[in-house]
């Protein structure tokens, strides 16, 4: 896409993909063009070139007003209506929509949980009644009441002090894994961006400089421009906010043994797969590493693998590398499982990850 103002290009041949599911984090400075994106993905504006693509249909096909109805928009001013209650505010649209009021209600109710206001408490207050915070949980929940599969976020908390940006931002996270969204987040802050994104993709005078994950971005950026907006000059910040999926090292399903094998029988896995070392999970808490030296020096080749290997620490891939490292530190161990749920994702050699961040 290309959005031209006055003959300056405010979005300058503009072309990238988001995946169904992430939350994709747009970041860069004011003025780089980041607003205008979104109000080009939900028709507030046209590009003068180029196209929007929602699940492979152009949008501007489709009518904008129904099209809005499909895609949440939550903005750092809010736009809570001041004469309506918190009850009004979010069943504007159903109400529009001619949904019957005890589905509005219910939805209400539903969505004001979510956010963490009892509806008892809050559907009957004004928006002057609320806090900084509070107001920005209405204006999730309005956004999310015609439970749209895309949801746009401008900014959302970057009208409010550290200390509640940084409770929204953790209550946003566990919302996001409960709901089945896309989500495109806009923020001109590297630590908020590092701490939400799955994708980041920063952008720099109407131009997407580079998109990657939050390690691939402070490891590898793509040019001088990137490398200051990011601060990668400074990794070693980045140890608050890196989590554990930013910095594992995947496992091939073939690094991973069953615990009821024998050591021969794991060391014939190991060299026809051509690989040094394996994960073996013994249960969802117990996972231990071994590798192919130790298999080769134990005497018993009849061994079960249940009874070697040097048992891991488990983290979830949302984990911060601070508290992995807070947690590892008095046990001296310098190497961690990664685990959603029951299957294992990856490893994180603490020594390598402080290492690239030297």
């Amino acid at each position: 896409m290309t959005k031209i103002y006055k003959e300056s290009k405010a979005i300058d041949d503009l072309s990238f993909e988001i995946c169904k599911g992430e939350l994709f984090v747009i970041l860069g400075s004011s003025g780089s063009g980041k607003t205008t994106t979104l109000r080009l993905i939900n028709r507030l504006i046209d590009p003068d070139e180029g196209a929007v693509y929602l699940n492979g249909n152009d949008t501007k096909t489709m009518d904008p007003v129904k099209l809005r109805r499909k895609i949440g928009y939550v903005i750092q001013q809010i736009g809570l209506f001041p004469h309506m209650t918190v009850k009004e505010n979010i069943g504007l649209i159903p109400h529009l929509e001619k949904w019957k009021e005890e589905d509005i209600s219910n939805k209400i109710d539903e969505l004001l949980t979510l956010v963490a206001l009892p509806p008892q408490l809050f559907r009957s207050r004004y928006p002057n009644q609320l806090s900084g915070g509070q107001q920005q949980r209405v204006g999730l929940a309005r956004a999310l009441v015609m439970d749209p599969p895309l949801l746009l976020m401008d900014e959302p908390f970057g009208a409010l002090d550290p200390l509640l940006r940084m409770q929204l931002q953790n209550e946003f996270l566990s919302i996001k894994r409960k709901l089945d969204k896309t989500i495109v987040f806009v923020t001109h802050d590297i630590e908020e961006s590092f701490i939400l994104a799955d994708r980041i993709g920063v952008m720099h005078g109407g131009k997407m400089l580079q998109i990657g994950t939050p390690s691939e971005l402070l490891f590898e950026p793509a040019n001088e421009i990137v490398s200051k907006i990011i601060g990668a000059e400074n990794k070693f910040k980045a140890i608050k906010f890196l989590q554990a999926k930013d910095v594992m090292i995947l496992i091939d399903k073939n690094c991973l043994i069953e615990s009821d094998i024998s050591c021969k029988e794991a060391i014939d896995k190991m060299i026809s797969g051509k690989i040094d070392s394996c994960i073996i999970k013994k249960s969802n808490s117990d996972i231990a590493h071994i590798s192919l030296i130790d298999l080769l020096n134990e005497k018993d080749k009849e061994r079960s693998v249940m009874d070697l290997g040097n048992k891991l620490s488990v983290f979830a891939p949302s984990d911060t590398l601070s508290s992995i490292i807070l947690l590892l530190k008095p046990s001296k161990e310098s190497m961690a499982a990664i685990m959603d749920h029951d299957k294992v994702l990856g490893i994180v050699r603490l020594n390598s990850v402080l290492m690239n961040l030297i």
